[in-house]
């Protein structure tokens, strides 16, 4: 018979006493040796020393050895099921929680608490709150730890109508005079949007500690009532980190950036706290948007002094920093040491900025490449990256990838990439942008709406931009009225445009100062000189909108193109700033018009000045004195031009057909169908002349023989670019040509007769900047189909001729 040793119960207090202190050390060896002593001196009975040794085993990572332990307990307590179930929950395995939990006989509160908890640890919200529900239909009892695990489950998803019901349950239980509930309470309420019941919540608790005030800061700074925040935080006796974390974020987040930084400083003068990880990111952030370079450096210094991880957000926020601060070669660096791969969206944006400021994109493309998760944000970031760079080319081919591996495009994408279409004045990639749109469900956002309205003004589908902004009537904005502006004055639609204009202000709507550049470019297309004025004074004193270069440089225009040069001038002089080329090229090109040779050659004194080497600048001069009958001055300016190196810009029009482009020059003898352009060109000009058409002569600025300028005239590019078209597409299609440089007076009546002739639309769009030329592997250019794997880039178009016959 076993006779029981009265010293035995002292005996495992103290066994469990030296596993307390070998936990305390980590130490497994240690363990495992009192382990074998509780074998041997047979206390392996004693359901409380096992619950001990199990413990020690869990909290040591050995859970073979703990869940050993618990397999061989021939008596297991209720206490001995929730020790096994919590080591396997707060490790986050929980499915093997599960699988213990479901194997206790008699659940009790404790036991649902922890499977609540470990869920909730693990970020598993909905599970969290899945096992509440199930708790209370099984009549257990909720315990204050129960409640605060499952109101911060509420928070994480800000589910406020459950977060409701479980409050409702706080209040039945009697569990409302605990401060960690209430708390909990506060926080669910203030993230699930709910700022009012927040503020009953905390109005009627007895006792708020240091977390209590931390969610108020928090409330106030997230509805950005910065001034309460900052009066809370300011009567705080007791902060901690939270605290001072909320009012770094928050005025980082209103754009108080100074102040975050301020408060930052104060963090670090005047408490004994140590910055953590959200300390860092925000006040980095507010150095990011304060471009406060020598600051950051001073915070990375903190940073490196404390021995920081900088493999995660607080690297992120050190490459956003430095790369936002000028200091984009130190965050290449700390790319370099830190792993591409780590990078989040926010500092991969930002490192691309800076990439872009300098010019330099292949970096941020191996970056990019590099990336582990690319999600839609950072595709849309490098694309938009080329798109800004000038690559639109590489836009195209990486949106191509996009669309065939990566994830699905969003309104951003779908906009930046109709801003490729139209910089291309492409209108079949703009319709297959459009298509997608239409079919990953995009077609509906106003950015994309916006963006397609320009695209097809821009590629000469006015009949198409109209139809897009006709079906957004219900959610137009700013932007969308002064697209649509633009399109009508683009096209020439000058009185429909300033229609549309008293639409937009009739409706409310405030314009901006690109919306009046539609407004001013609409009065000088049509020439309403006195409405121009009324509307450059409502856009100063109404709307308070201080002119840019853009509205004098019109105003210059729509003067000049008026026929009051002087008074045009005499606008120049009085600018508050000083104007640009365009602003003297538009005085220039009205003096060559109304033949005022004296303004016209201060203009191009001005201009040339500005810009030495603008050809278009001596050509202009030239062109004034050869209609003024100035034929010596005309070459003296020309020999000018040609001794001082500067090179005229050469008159390119090109048409694309089947995936093909075809440039043409004056005169152009390289193409392939040359000899069948010229026939085609010389029998359409025979026929035009049939039907009335007579040649500018005047238009060619050389003194010569009326045969010679009128053979000079009919080869001039657009028009072999029409001559073309119209032998290589069928019949009743539109044509759309290309040109680098303005039409001349001659072909824009010409292709009036032309347009009659064939029963074609013919939609010229005048394009800016110069083209990109590909070159063949001998690194000879190919001028009369460049771009045989692509499509021509340009600078956006700048305006459009519309014939159809009758205009």
């Amino acid at each position: 018979m076993n006779v029981p040793n009265p010293d035995m119960p002292t005996l495992s207090y103290h066994t469990a006493c030296l596993l307390q202190e070998s936990l305390k050390c980590k130490d497994l060896f240690a363990g495992k040796s009192i382990h074998g002593r509780i074998v041997k001196s047979g206390l392996h009975f004693s359901v409380f020393l096992m619950n001990n040794l199990m413990n020690f085993y869990s909290k040591t990572g050995s859970f073979s050895y703990a869940h050993s332990v618990f397999d061989e307990m021939p008596v297991k307590t209720i206490h001995s099921w929730n020790t096994l179930l919590s080591a396997y929950s707060k490790q986050g395995k929980m499915a093997e929680a599960n699988e213990i939990f479901n194997r206790i006989p008699n659940p009790d509160s404790v036991s649902w608490s922890t499977l609540i908890v470990g869920y909730n640890q693990m970020g598993r919200f909905k599970s969290a709150i899945k096992v509440f529900s199930e708790m209370i239909k099984e009549r257990v009892t909720p315990s204050e730890y129960t409640m605060t695990s499952v109101l911060a489950s509420c928070a994480a998803i800000e589910a406020l109508y459950i977060g409701r019901k479980v409050h409702s349950f706080v209040v039945k239980f009697g569990l409302s005079n605990f401060v960690s509930v209430t708390n909990s309470l506060l926080n669910m309420y203030a993230k699930s949007g709910d700022p009012m019941m927040t503020m009953v919540i905390f109005d009627r608790m007895g006792y708020r500690d240091t977390s209590s005030l931390n969610v108020m800061v928090s409330l106030h700074m997230q509805y950005g009532q910065v001034d309460l925040a900052r009066e809370k935080f300011e009567r705080m006796n007791e902060r901690d980190i939270v605290t001072w974390n909320s009012m770094i974020a928050g005025y980082n987040q209103h754009g108080y950036d100074l102040d975050a930084l301020a408060t930052f400083g104060n963090m670090l003068r005047d408490s004994l706290l140590f910055p953590d990880k959200f300390t860092f990111i925000n006040a980095l952030s507010a150095c990011a948007n304060l471009e406060m370079l020598k600051v950051g450096k001073q915070i990375h210094a903190c940073i490196v002094s404390m021995q920081f991880d900088i493999n995660g957000p607080v690297g992120n926020a050190l490459i956003s920093m430095y790369a936002k601060s000028g200091g984009v070669h130190i965050a290449q660096k700390i790319v370099e040491h830190a792993g591409m791969s780590n990078l989040d969206v926010i500092a991969f944006t930002s490192l691309l900025d800076g990439y872009i400021k300098l010019g330099d994109i292949e970096p941020a493309r191996q970056i990019f490449d590099s990336l582990r998760d690319r999600d839609v944000v950072a595709w849309t970031a490098m694309i938009v990256g080329y798109l800004q760079n000038g690559l639109n080319t590489d836009a195209l081919k990486l949106f191509r990838l996009m669309v065939r591996d990566g994830p699905k495009p969003n309104s951003f994408t779908l906009a930046a990439m109709l801003s490729v279409s139209s910089s291309f004045t492409s209108l079949s990639h703009g319709k297959q942008i459009h298509a997608i749109a239409i079919r990953t469900g995009q077609a509906s956002s106003v950015s994309v709406n916006n963006a397609l309205i320009t695209m097809y003004a821009r590629t000469g589908s006015i009949k198409y931009a109209r139809l897009v902004f006709s079906r957004i009537h219900r959610f137009r904005d700013t932007v969308s009225w002064t697209s649509m502006i633009m399109a009508l004055a683009q096209h020439g639609f000058g009185e429909e445009a300033l229609e549309l204009f008293e639409n937009l202000l009739a409706a409310g709507v405030k314009p901006d100062h690109i919306t009046y550049v539609g407004v001013l470019s609409a009065c000088t297309h049509v020439g309403l000189v006195e409405q121009g004025r009324r509307y450059y004074n409502m856009m100063k004193n109404v709307h308070k909108i201080e002119p840019t270069l853009s509205h004098y440089s019109l105003m210059v225009d729509l003067l000049g193109r008026a026929g009051l040069v002087q008074e045009a001038y005499d606008f120049i002089k009085k600018m508050p700033i000083e104007p640009d080329v365009i602003t003297w090229g538009s005085l220039l090109s009205s003096c060559k018009v109304y033949k005022n040779v004296e303004l016209g050659r201060v203009a191009a004194e001005r201009l040339l000045h500005i810009d030495p080497e603008n050809s278009g600048a001596y050509s202009a001069l030239a062109n004034l004195y050869a209609v003024c009958g100035k034929w010596e001055d005309a070459a003296k300016t020309r020999k000018l031009m040609k001794d001082g190196g500067v090179k005229k810009e050469q008159g390119i029009s090109w048409v694309q057909i089947k995936n093909k482009v075809h440039v043409f020059g004056a005169d152009d003898v390289l193409h392939e169908q040359k000899d069948e352009v010229y026939k085609k060109i010389s029998k359409i000009w025979e026929d035009i002349k049939k039907m009335g058409f007579v040649p500018d002569t005047a238009a060619v600025m050389h003194d010569l023989e009326e045969e010679v300028k009128e053979q000079m005239l009919r080869h001039h590019s657009e028009k072999l670019a029409i001559a073309f078209a119209l032998m290589n597409t069928p019949q009743n299609t539109t044509l759309r040509i290309m040109k680098n440089l303005r039409v001349c007076n001659d072909c824009h009546s010409a292709i009036k007769f032309i347009s009659k002739l064939s029963g074609r639309e013919i939609i010229l769009s005048i394009v800016e900047g110069k083209m990109q030329y590909l070159f063949d592997e001998n690194g000879k250019r190919c001028l009369d189909d460049f771009a045989r794997n692509g499509v021509v880039w340009t600078l956006p178009s700048r305006g459009f001729e519309c014939y159809n016959g009758t205009k």
